[in-house]
């Protein structure tokens, strides 16, 4: 019998109504694996307080973390219970930071509450549980709409539809690839040091026609934070304006990173346009095919362990993002 660790740390999938909209309830934990109570050994962690995703905090992460680093070595699998807000996020975090010791770690949620009318809820339980006893998969994938994702790269891309997350340049995992896309071993042999800091403060910038000059480079402040994520226009364009260049390079030479990553959800970052050129000589570094997700993760992870220029683009050269 397979014996699972189940972090249930809220979301839709759990919810119940209020007079206030829906809330996370307890209730999950004696209902949703009633039907399994025969081929499955659960122990269950119940956050508390149980939360709605779009609440989700760093120091949620740091705790998770330590939670499925200790409980790992004692159990064959693990599964996330999670709202779809930050679940793309969360899966990314996990992926880069924790040590899986080869074991799945799946994630899942629900667009409907589980019992609700045409819930999506059991559907997703049942893909997510035969990934964690299927002996091919040896890491972090998302379980959702029939479908296992891998975590690099995946996104949210729904709130109307129960096929809520996709990971355009990576597709869906299939048992004949052996393993989750990406899936460290740990760390794929990185030597790299992971050790996650939920004080870790990086920036994302969203260039807009209306904010690329003066407001994008105000929020380049290096004594305000620690990383910066620049989410540009097609494959990682920018105005060459001298402002918004002068304080990248400012950025960057003060020893702080600053990811370039396309908004496009199947762009690519990439040495296209002599448009940015600019951009790459004041210090950014391409991030590829790297979206929010995963640049928030990575960036965080890279800031809190003084990752050199040299180790980010190796690990995204690990991670198949360039």
């Amino acid at each position: 019998m397979k014996s699972l660790y189940i972090l249930y740390t809220g979301g839709t999938i759990g919810m119940t109504p209020t007079p206030q909209g829906l809330q996370p309830s307890r209730d999950l934990a004696a209902t949703a694996l009633q039907p399994y109570s025969g081929s499955l050994k659960a122990t269950w962690h119940i956050c508390d307080p149980l939360i709605d995703s779009a609440a989700l905090t760093p120091q949620d992460w740091a705790n998770w973390l330590a939670l499925l680093q200790a409980a790992l070595p004692q159990h064959d699998a693990a599964l996330i219970l999670h709202g779809t807000d930050t679940l793309a996020y969360t899966a990314n975090l996990l992926a880069l930071a924790l040590n899986l010791q080869g074991k799945p770690v799946i994630l899942t949620g629900a667009q409907k509450p589980f019992g609700a009318d045409n819930s999506d809820a059991p559907a997703n339980l049942r893909t997510a549980l035969a990934a964690c006893q299927n002996p091919n998969v040896r890491g972090v994938l998302l379980a959702f709409n029939g479908k296992l994702i891998p975590p690099v790269g995946s996104s949210k891309t729904s709130t109307e539809h129960d096929d809520g997350f996709a990971n355009p340049h990576f597709g869906t995992w299939q048992t004949e690839n052996g393993q989750p896309e990406n899936a460290p071993a740990p760390f794929g042999g990185s030597l790299l040091q992971r050790q996650f800091n939920p004080r870790t403060r990086v920036v994302p910038i969203l260039l807009t026609p209306s904010n690329m000059l003066d407001n994008a480079a105000a929020q380049l402040n290096p004594d305000h934070s620690d990383a910066a994520i620049l989410l540009s226009y097609g494959h990682g364009n920018v105005p060459a304006h001298p402002a918004l260049l002068a304080a990248i390079q400012r950025y960057t030479q003060a020893g702080k990173h600053l990811l370039n990553i396309s908004q496009v959800p199947h762009g690519n970052a990439a040495a296209v346009y002599a448009q940015g050129n600019a951009l790459r000589q004041s210090g950014a570094i391409n991030g590829g095919r790297c979206n929010l997700e995963t640049a928030t993760a990575l960036m965080m992870l890279a800031a809190a362990n003084g990752w050199t220029r040299g180790d980010v683009e190796g690990e995204l050269q690990r991670l198949r993002l360039v």
